[in-house]
């Protein structure tokens, strides 16, 4: 199995910035695809980032790009998320997943594409 534990929520005022982070472990772990979710109250969980290990290629939500950046360390199985100018909108639940592969481009965003989810960290942007 796959055990993904994100940490780094918590509540900031608009405008200010967290970073994210996702500890992956377990031996079916291959990192292939590193993803962020987000689900706000009442809302469906949307794609917020991701990365592929093999070739570094990054993925963003309109809503997040030029505001958010992707990271990982993969000698630490950890992804990271970096998020600036948050806004209140930016308020929810943000999980991590992973996914061995994700063949299409236009499916990096599908939460079906990916097997393991982490429990999720609780970010509140509030003034």
């Amino acid at each position: 199995q796959v055990q993904l534990v994100e940490s780094g929520g918590g509540l900031v005022q608009p405008g200010g910035s967290l970073r994210l982070s996702c500890a992956a472990s377990g031996r079916r772990f291959s990192g292939g695809v590193m993803g962020w979710f987000r689900q706000a109250p009442g809302k469906e969980r949307e794609f917020v980032a991701a990365h592929r290990r093999f070739g570094g290629s990054t993925y963003y939500a309109d809503s997040v790009k030029g505001r958010f950046a992707i990271s990982r360390d993969n000698a630490k199985n950890t992804v990271y998320l970096q998020m600036n100018s948050l806004t209140p909108e930016d308020t929810a639940v943000y999980y991590c997943a992973t996914a061995d592969t994700v063949t299409s481009r236009d499916n990096i965003g599908s939460v079906y594409e990916y097997d393991y989810w982490g429990q999720g960290t609780q970010v509140t942007v509030s003034s």
